[in-house]
């Protein structure tokens, strides 16, 4: 079973933009003492809480203080570009950094009204997704009508952000998945996924690739971990009331606030639902999924306010499946 990372570059409370960027490239570099297979960074745009809304810049960053993990997306919402366009900044991550790089295509559109009206592009369709997917790749393989430059040797593979119709597009095109979020948690995910691998259409070689994202939190003990997802948690409970996903705050701090019976509701909801926890509790939760989805990797993408804390959930997941 593969390790990954995903890292959102999270901005927190007292601390600037530019570090959650900093922070990320900082992560990167641990993840490969660690270990790790990969490391992805995500796109997001106008989100006052999330600092990346360019993954090929950040993944250039990245490249130049690593040499050996993979880096990728996870992933360039494809509706919000051109692809010649994406090809060429993903064909110039390979020339920069040979072997190494993934291209993860996804179709959500921006966080909010004004967001996707400034992106300019409506919502596409399955066929329009799965088509310009289609162009991408091509244009990656150098088998399309022109010629995405600077040409690959070997082109980066691409693995589609199953939100959607994505385990059909990846299995109709030949390509990876990742599962995450609530598409995880679907009562037929075991089915979806059996399909996906039953109805694989393989292209040059391809072969079926099921990535599981989870947002893992690892701790010592239940309450500590716990504590350590209460940052992100507390996040989401505020975009549901303000529209706007705020930065990290300290858990501490958000113990302190004045809060409504429905935020209080809603925290412990979501708590109680968390990946976090103990390495022994979690263990067997975990892999429950991955058995159930017949998972060939585990992509973590836990975030909290606590780096060092953060650093610490890193390498126990390392540990985790040991």
């Amino acid at each position: 079973m593969r390790l990954s990372l995903l890292d959102r570059s999270r901005t927190r409370a007292g601390r600037s933009e530019q570090a959650a960027l900093t922070d990320s490239v900082e992560r990167a570099v641990a993840a490969e003492e660690l270990g790790y297979h990969r490391f992805w960074v995500a796109e997001h745009h106008a989100v006052p809480g999330i600092a990346s809304g360019a993954p090929a810049v950040l993944l250039a960053a990245i490249g130049q203080r690593t040499s050996r993990i993979r880096l990728g997306s996870g992933g360039v919402m494809l509706p919000n570009h051109r692809p010649l366009l994406v090809a060429e900044q993903f064909l110039m991550l390979e020339a920069l950094t040979p072997r190494r790089v993934d291209l993860g295509l996804g179709r959500s559109l921006g966080f909010t009204a004004p967001v996707r009206e400034a992106l300019g592009r409506p919502a596409a369709s399955t066929e329009e997704f799965a088509d310009e997917v289609a162009q991408v790749r091509d244009l990656l393989e150098g088998t399309a009508p022109l010629t995405a430059r600077p040409v690959a040797e070997a082109p980066p593979p691409i693995h589609v952000l199953a939100t959607g119709a994505g385990l059909e597009v990846a299995a109709q095109l030949g390509l990876g998945v990742v599962l995450g979020g609530p598409v995880l948690l679907a009562e037929d995910m075991g089915e979806r996924v059996a399909a996906y691998r039953r109805t694989f259409r393989p292209h040059r070689g391809s072969a079926p690739h099921v990535m599981v994202s989870m947002d893992l939190l690892l701790a010592d003990t239940d309450a500590e971990a716990r504590e350590l997802a209460l940052s992100e948690v507390w996040a989401m409970v505020r975009s549901r009331e303000t529209g706007a996903f705020p930065p990290l705050e300290d858990p501490a701090r958000i113990r302190e606030k004045e809060t409504t019976a429905r935020e209080r509701d809603r925290v412990e909801q979501a708590l109680a639902t968390a990946w976090a926890g103990s390495p022994a509790t979690l263990r067997p939760r975990v892999q429950r999924v991955l058995e159930a989805t017949a998972a060939d990797e585990l992509l973590a993408a836990g975030a909290t306010f606590d780096r060092a804390a953060l650093a610490a959930s890193d390498t126990q997941v390392m540990e985790l499946l040991g």
